[in-house]
């Protein structure tokens, strides 16, 4: 297995305190290069994570042939900028999710990619986990039955206006960056939802801070999801959490999104407990491996472009149902 040139477009706290953690445990990733705003900026992630090449802008770095791949972990508001000016510039990309602020956006930035002969794939690591394939294997062998009531939640504390999170100009919100986790997740357990409804309520600077909302299925099923940012200023406290509720039994953890470790799921079925763990690594490592094994050697991404527009669209709808 080769190992893949990676830099990264940006200094983001996503960026230094997770995703480059990762590349530095996945085995066929190289860090190659990092980009900031400042030259300065660039060169304290070079000397930190040991880069080889520090940038002082994103263009210079997609300019730099040696660079195979990048990730993205710019604002949400930025992400369909520069997905596009790396894939003319022949880099495959792991960009943050979510991918983009619409479906729409989220096709052009596929197309650019498709178009210029790379890989383009949303950073949900969650989705990489031997938790959430667990999860679905028992759904898929009828551990719990037929699928009637999904819930789950995803709420943090919340932040000051200088975050990024709480700012409308960079697509902040609960729903933007906490409750892409929630409906990607039904998403990728029940499959795409015929109908959303969702309320909100917003702060004086009109980001939501609170947002709930359910997912409809063909059949009946249903999912409903709460994420917010409305936890106590400054304590890193979260809420996560996922119960589905099947014909013959319940299944449920309080794992977090993105945990490594020993995790645990309950299945309840007949009265009875059973209680099963997985060894998680650590999701951002896994997602940058297998990025780079489809551009290695062919594999197709984990995170496919049809998910990622199922994904969009249920959130295109969650969104116009609170008005943002």
């Amino acid at each position: 297995m080769r190992n893949i040139k990676w830099g990264v477009l940006g200094t983001a706290n996503i960026a230094r305190g997770c995703t480059i953690p990762g590349m530095q445990l996945a085995e066929n990733c190289e860090l190659y290069a990092v980009a900031g705003r400042s030259l300065d900026k660039a060169e304290r992630f070079r000397s930190e994570f040991g880069f080889e090449r520090a940038y002082g802008s994103y263009e210079a770095l997609l300019n730099d042939p040696a660079v195979e791949a990048v990730y993205i972990p710019l604002p949400n508001s930025l992400h369909h900028e520069w997905v596009i000016k790396a894939a003319k510039a022949g880099k495959h990309i792991l960009c943050e999710k979510p991918l983009a602020p619409s479906a729409a956006q989220a096709a052009k930035m596929q197309a650019a990619a498709r178009e210029n002969g790379v890989l383009l794939m949303e950073a949900f690591a969650y989705l990489h986990s031997p938790l959430t394939a667990a999860i679905k294997a028992e759904l898929d062998r009828g551990a719990i039955g037929e699928v009637r009531y999904l819930e789950n939640a995803f709420v943090t504390s919340d932040y000051d206006l200088s975050n990024i999170r709480m700012r409308r100009e960079t697509l902040g919100g609960s729903l933007y960056d906490l409750g892409c986790y929630c409906i990607s997740q039904a998403v990728w357990l029940l499959g795409e939802p015929e109908a959303v409804c969702a309320a909100a309520d917003f702060s004086d600077h009109g980001v939501d801070r609170l947002t709930t909302g359910f997912l409809c299925y063909p059949g009946g099923a249903r999912a409903a999801f709460t994420c917010g940012m409305v936890l106590p200023t400054g304590q890193s406290r979260r809420l996560d959490r996922l119960q589905i509720h099947g014909t013959k039994g319940v299944l449920r953890t309080d794992a977090e999104f993105n945990q490594a470790g020993r995790l645990s799921y309950q299945i309840v079925t007949d009265g009875q407990v059973v209680t099963r763990c997985v060894d998680a690594p650590q999701n951002y490592s896994l997602e940058v491996a297998q990025l780079g094994r489809c551009i290695a050697s062919g594999e197709q991404p984990h995170v496919s472009a049809a998910f990622t527009l199922a994904t969009a669209r249920t959130m295109d709808k969650a969104l116009a149902a609170i008005g943002y």
